[in-house]
């Protein structure tokens, strides 16, 4: 009786872990590049019930005898075992700012941080006071040559993340400029990283991944790089209606396992009360 108890408990701590999950993401519903958390819960091993107390010898299996058959199993309770981040492709956005930039396809954009190398799915960036690139946090983002230097009207951005930008440091890159080829060089390449297992990447920050020992090493993206969308930005893959299908859910199983709790506890009061008389 007291095992159902705290099979309940364990119950009830799951889906607090879990609603923690789902509210989390329902709280970056709207930042760029967020992608959705999802909790794995595995059981405590199952035990098996015996008969106590049986003064008859029962045959099981053929060929032996049990003075305490089995008569079945029991769980023991659920546990957390793992919040995993599923990397799905997330609805681009046209935002007509040149600074914005969207991959639509696996890979990361790199950012050197004080604490060594990040990656980011979020490509909306600024440049700071020394022309660099930088993220909304300030760490500049990296090209396959460096830190990537541009000025706000001079450079663009094409599909396979080559930036190309105007001689004329102080000119307005034009359509017309790239077209006839005229005063256009090739800046840098966007660096753009994939790992091995993505499922282990572990968040840091407002919008950062790092590299865990079992994602493996970042490792940089020669063919089938994804392709680079300037002027869009790679919105959340939450879909806010499932989220809250989801806390409703958990909120509801929670419930169930508090009525469990407090079956059993009334169950055990019954049973202190009639040993007492």
């Amino acid at each position: 009786m007291l095992r159902g108890i705290y099979t309940g408990a364990a119950g009830m701590v799951a889906q607090m872990h879990q609603m923690d999950v789902v509210s989390n993401n329902l709280a970056n519903v709207d930042k760029v590049g967020y992608k959705r958390d999802t909790s794995i819960f595995k059981s405590f091993p199952e035990m098996l019930i015996r008969r106590a107390d049986d003064n008859g010898v029962v045959k099981l299996p053929i060929g032996s005898y049990d003075v305490m058959p089995m008569v079945g199993k029991i769980g023991t309770g659920v546990e957390l075992n793992e919040v995993y981040t599923r990397h799905t492709q997330g609805a681009l956005r046209q935002t007509g700012n040149p600074f914005d930039l969207a991959l639509n396809g696996k890979g990361f954009f790199v950012a050197e941080t004080p604490e060594g190398l990040r990656f980011t799915r979020n490509g909306s960036f600024l440049i700071n006071k020394d022309r660099v690139l930088v993220t909304k946090d300030g760490y500049p983002v990296m090209g396959e040559n460096g830190e990537i230097r541009v000025s706000k009207h001079n450079f663009t951005v094409d599909d396979q993340g080559q930036i190309f930008v105007n001689s004329d440091k102080e000119g307005q890159f034009t359509t017309q400029d790239q077209n006839e080829n005229r005063n256009i060089k090739l800046l840098d390449r966007f660096r753009l990283v994939n790992f091995e297992n993505l499922r282990y990447l572990k968040k840091v920050g407002t919008s950062f991944y790092r590299e865990t020992r079992y994602s493996g090493k970042a490792t940089d993206i020669q063919q089938g790089r994804p392709q680079v969308k300037q002027k869009f930005l790679e919105m959340s893959n939450v879909n806010p209606v499932t989220e809250m299908v989801r806390m409703i859910e958990v909120q509801r199983t929670y419930e169930a396992s508090q009525k469990a709790i407090h079956a059993h506890d009334q169950t055990l009061a019954k049973l202190v009360e009639l040993a007492r008389m």
